[in-house]
Parts: C-alpha cells; sequence; structure tokens
C-alpha cells in the first residue's frame, strides 16, 4: 500500500439508511484489541503459557480530534453521546478498505482558543461484530 493523506480517513455515521462524514478529523486511531484466555496448567510443555484459540473478547476502538463538518453532523454526534445510543459507524480507508459496525460514543469533549475555531475530541468503542471489507 502506497503512503496516503491523513485526510482521506473518513470517519462516518449512519443517517437513516446512508452513511454521512461527520467531520474534519485532524487526527485519528482505530486500535483492535482481543484478550486471551490463559489455559496454562502444570502440565503444559515448559511451563510456557498457552493460549485458548478462538476465546476471549475481541474490541474495536476509535478516537479522533477535529472540527465538525456542519450543525447537523454536530447535532447527531450529541443524540448519540446523550442518548447512550449505540450506532452503526464506518471508518473508511483509502486503497485499503471500511471497517463498519455498531459504536457507542463513549467520549466527546469541545476545546476552543479565544482566537481559533471550537474543536472536539470523540472516542468510540465497539458495541457487537465490526465488519471490515477491503477496497
Amino acid at each position: 500500500m502506497a503512503a496516503q493523506k491523513g485526510k482521506d480517513l473518513l470517519l462516518k455515521v449512519d443517517n437513516g439508511g446512508s452513511f454521512t462524514t461527520v467531520a474534519g478529523l485532524r487526527t485519528k486511531r482505530l486500535a483492535f484489541n482481543s484478550e486471551t484466555v490463559d489455559v496454562t496448567d502444570s502440565d503444559s510443555t515448559g511451563r510456557w503459557r498457552e493460549l485458548l484459540a478462538g476465546s476471549g473478547v475481541q474490541r474495536a476502538s476509535l478516537s479522533g480530534a477535529g472540527i465538525f463538518k456542519d450543525a447537523q453532523s454536530d447535532a447527531l454526534i450529541r443524540t448519540a453521546f446523550f442518548g447512550g445510543s449505540v450506532t452503526s459507524w464506518q471508518f473508511a480507508i483509502p486503497d485499503f478498505g471500511t471497517v463498519q459496525g455498531p459504536f457507542q460514543v463513549t467520549s466527546l469533549e469541545y476545546t476552543a482558543n479565544h482566537d481559533g475555531e471550537v474543536t472536539f475530541e470523540i472516542a468510540l468503542e465497539s458495541a457487537g461484530a465490526i465488519e471490515f471489507a477491503a477496497a
């Protein structure tokens, strides 16, 4: 994969059947994690740790900071946060693919300088199965 412009990574939210780009994110981070289940016991070869395949909890977390695209985008995200709702989100990675699934907004912060624009930071945690579709 060739180098990609960071500005081309898009965060989108389901807005009644179609995905809407919600913000101009200046920084973005998508992380996948999987907990392990340790099944090591006194009979483990050389007392090396053994893990149980196909078990544990998988999760995805997404965070970003930037400027809202418009008032409607701000309202969509605020509604999702204050409602505690689980909403379908999509993260598009150019020439690589898309990650899509249910997420809950777990953090929403607003910041502003006296001589600049209002910015925000958002954090989302997966709330179900995540799908990846290659580009």
